[in-house]
């Protein structure tokens, strides 16, 4: 079945709801579309069919993040956009459903902060994940300096924030970024299985034990983007931000200042 917007697909299994975002050419994230897909991901959690969700895009990358470039973009409107897509990722934050990951290929910047709204991330080879948020000369967002932690630890997840590098499926796997490898062609089959082998289980204790581990996660990293957002603001407005959205679209390393 379709939704409102044609950026996003739903389609059920049984009591597995997949949720497909489609928007090409690198499923770019906006405030529309992480509005929709929020807007979506309630109407599911609110069905008692559903008993848990696969998360997935459509093309060669799972999400290249959000495009802080152009005039379209989020940076378009400031950093008032900023703060609305982050608005967006607390309420999927606060979906009840379990939710596991398909990632296919480049999961970056905030597109890793989209897969790490899932319990579960089931990765190709082709996924590589990164927050190189230091090499546009900016501060990491989507309450990502508090969910990749919460996953991977502080050390990795210093190691991946202050060098913005690139981490390949199987090391994230040995990282637990990954919950499991599988090829390609078989990524939807196993993002499913997993899924189903949660929707097996009895509904109201696996949203019990899932709303224990998880805490005070929306709240959390609704604290966590405020303070995201400030230092974001802070660093849009020097030299070394627009340094860095040059030489990112220009493909070549940053001459960084400190100004």
């Amino acid at each position: 079945m379709s939704t409102t917007n044609p950026e996003i697909t739903v389609s059920r299994a049984g009591h597995v709801a997949t949720v497909v975002i489609d928007r090409p050419p690198n499923n770019h994230v906006s405030v529309p579309l992480m509005r929709a897909l929020a807007d979506q991901m309630e109407a599911l959690d609110a069905d008692p069919g559903v008993r848990a969700i696969v998360l997935a895009s459509a093309g060669k990358a799972f999400c290249a993040g959000a495009d802080l470039a152009a005039p379209d973009g989020i940076g378009g409107s400031g950093m008032s956009g900023i703060n609305d897509l982050y608005t967006q990722a607390v309420r999927l934050f606060s979906i009840a459903t379990p939710i596991v990951a398909a990632v296919q290929g480049a999961a970056v910047g905030a597109g890793l902060g989209l897969a790490l709204v899932a319990d579960f991330r089931v990765a190709a080879p082709e996924a590589r994940f990164a927050a190189n948020f230091v090499k546009l000369g900016f501060h990491p967002g989507f309450g990502l300096t508090h969910t990749l932690p919460r996953v991977v630890g502080e050390q990795r997840a210093a190691l991946m924030f202050l060098t913005g590098r690139r981490v390949k499926a199987d090391e994230a796997l040995d990282w637990g970024l990954v919950d499991e490898v599988v090829p390609l062609a078989d990524l939807m089959t196993a993002a499913q299985a997993l899924a189903g082998e949660i929707a097996s289980n009895a509904p109201l204790a696996v949203v019990a034990t899932r709303k224990t581990l998880r805490t005070d996660l929306a709240a959390a990293v609704k604290a966590q983007t405020d303070h995201e957002h400030v230092q974001q603001a802070i660093l849009r407005a020097t030299e070394d931000f627009a340094e860095g959205v040059r030489s990112v679209n220009e493909r070549r390393p940053g001459n960084f200042q400190g100004r």
